[in-house]
This record gives structure tokens, C-alpha cells and sequence, in this order.
């Protein structure tokens, strides 16, 4: 009868024991949340994206249209040629000159030739010297006429540039990999620049931020692994988790946190990173167990 006795006892003992451990940490999960906006405005062609959704980066999900842009480039393309016509003049006129510059250098050299035989006058010599004179200050006059049309085609450029620029932005490209947690447009709104679209987050691998104490602190270190618990039905579901983060500075703490030493003034923060199989959430409150 002692002895029965004293194994309840012991077994009580035990199991207040259990009941009465506290987990190392208490926190909630967070994930680094994107809101995605419009870099342009417009109507919502279309947006194919839902709440729930899986995106890969770089994958386009959405446009503005671009009606407005693409006659806008169609105009300049029209006004640049009209410009570049205007330049082949001017060019053209360059290359006759440059024929009759030719044609009197060698008129030139020639009747240098019979004056150094006593053929020909000086007078010659001067008349032809003037002429290859005349016709390069032609040939350069001509040059300084084509330049502002080359500036001016080099602006229609840029602006074509800036409108190619702008239908890049209509696109509407996922810059990540995640999960879309909330949708804020629709297609056939009107959209503006800056205006939220959607947010996504990489639930993949969930952080979980809690809170330690100074006396804590000996124990933790970053890379370390610990055990992460959540709420179930029956017993709370364990996984594994990597401290990646621990924060230099205290701070006191956050009215729903309570430490291992039940609200201590001042703590530090600790993020683990968890990888997430489907079941934890943002803002899920979790525990964080140093040692089981």
C-alpha cells in the first residue's frame, strides 16, 4: 500500500513538473510583405492574379494600356523621318561639293604642274586656289546646317526612348517569388501611379520574431537550431527552426509577450527562421523551446 502510495506520489510530481514548464520564447510569425503598384496610368487591361496564388518573379500578371503611348511613338517615329529626309539634303548637297572639290584639286595640281614648266600664269594658280577655298568653306557651311537636324533627331530619339520606357512600366511584372495575400484592382479600373495592385509575400519560409531575456541570451546564438511549437487539436506541433537574428540592443517589452521570467523589463528580440509546410500563417502565435 506504501508503496503505491508513493508512485502516485512520484507521478504526480512529475507531471506538475511537465505542466509547469514554460517555453523559452512567445511570438508571432511575420514574412516580409511587398505591395506591388502601378508605375503607370490608365485602364486595367487585365490583371490574372488571385488571393492564394503562387507568382514566379518576372512574370508579367498585369498591363495598363498603351493605346495613348503607342500612337504617341507612331507620331514621333513619322516626325523623325521627316527630320532624317531634311538631313539627306543637306547631305546630298555635302557630296556634290565634295565631287567638285575633287574635280578642282586636280585642276588645281595640274595647272600647279604647268606653272613649275612656265605654262601657265600665276593668275591661274591663285583663280584655282581660290576655288578649292571656296568650295571647302561651302562644304563646311553645308556640315553646320545638318547639325541641328542631327540634334534634333537625337531628341525625337529620346523621347521615343522615354515612351518605350513608359510602356515597359504599363507591364504589370511580379518582381518576386510568393504568395498573394490581397488583391486591390480589378480589371477595367482606372489605375494611377503609385496606386497599390496587389501584395505578395514568400510564405515559403515563415520568421518568427519572440522575445528573450538577458539571462536568455548565454544561451542563444545565430545558426543555432531550436524547436518551434504552434497550437493543434490535441498537442501542440513541433518543427524545427534556425535562429537567424538576435538583436544588439534591448528593449522593453511588447504588452503581449511574456518572457521565461514572466515580463521581464527589458528584452531582446530574436528572429527564427521556420520552413513552412502549408500550416503556419502571418501572425500565427508560436513558442520558441531552446532545448527539449
Amino acid at each position: 500500500m506504501k508503496t503505491t502510495l508513493t508512485l502516485f506520489i512520484l507521478i504526480s510530481l512529475i507531471s506538475c513538473s511537465k505542466n509547469n514548464e514554460k517555453a523559452d520564447g512567445y511570438g508571432n510569425f511575420e514574412a516580409t510583405e511587398v505591395t506591388i503598384s502601378a508605375e503607370a496610368n490608365g485602364k486595367i487591361d487585365y490583371l490574372k492574379l488571385e488571393e492564394g496564388d503562387v507568382l514566379e518573379p518576372n512574370m508579367q500578371v498585369g498591363l495598363v494600356d498603351t493605346t495613348q503611348l503607342y500612337f504617341n511613338k507612331q507620331q514621333l517615329i513619322a516626325s523623325k523621318s521627316t527630320i532624317l529626309s531634311k538631313s539627306s539634303n543637306v547631305l546630298s548637297q555635302i557630296n556634290v561639293l565634295k565631287e567638285q572639290l575633287k574635280t578642282t584639286l586636280t585642276e588645281q595640281k595640274r595647272i600647279q604642274n604647268m606653272f613649275a614648266e612656265n605654262a601657265a600664269t600665276k593668275r591661274q594658280v591663285d583663280e584655282v586656289i581660290g576655288k578649292v577655298n571656296v568650295l571647302q568653306e561651302q562644304i563646311k557651311s553645308v556640315g553646320t546646317q545638318n547639325a541641328p537636324i542631327a540634334n534634333e533627331a537625337q531628341s525625337i530619339d529620346i523621347q521615343i526612348e522615354k515612351i518605350d520606357d513608359q510602356i515597359q512600366k504599363s507591364k504589370i511584372i511580379n518582381p518576386i517569388k510568393g504568395t498573394v495575400l490581397a488583391k486591390y484592382a480589378e480589371p477595367n479600373e482606372v489605375t494611377a501611379f503609385g496606386k497599390p495592385l496587389y501584395k505578395i509575400a514568400d510564405i515559403s519560409e515563415m520568421t518568427l520574431r519572440v522575445y528573450v531575456s538577458e539571462t536568455q541570451l548565454a544561451q542563444i546564438k545565430v545558426g543555432q537550431t531550436v524547436t518551434v511549437k504552434i497550437d493543434a487539436e490535441k498537442e501542440m506541433k513541433s518543427y524545427p527552426g534556425t535562429i537567424s537574428w538576435i538583436a544588439s540592443t534591448a528593449e522593453f517589452t511588447p504588452k503581449i509577450i511574456q518572457t521565461k521570467e514572466e515580463r521581464a523589463n527589458l528584452v531582446y528580440a530574436v528572429k527564427v527562421k521556420v520552413k513552412n509546410n502549408g500550416s503556419l500563417k502571418i501572425g500565427m502565435p508560436a513558442e520558441m523551446w531552446i532545448a527539449l
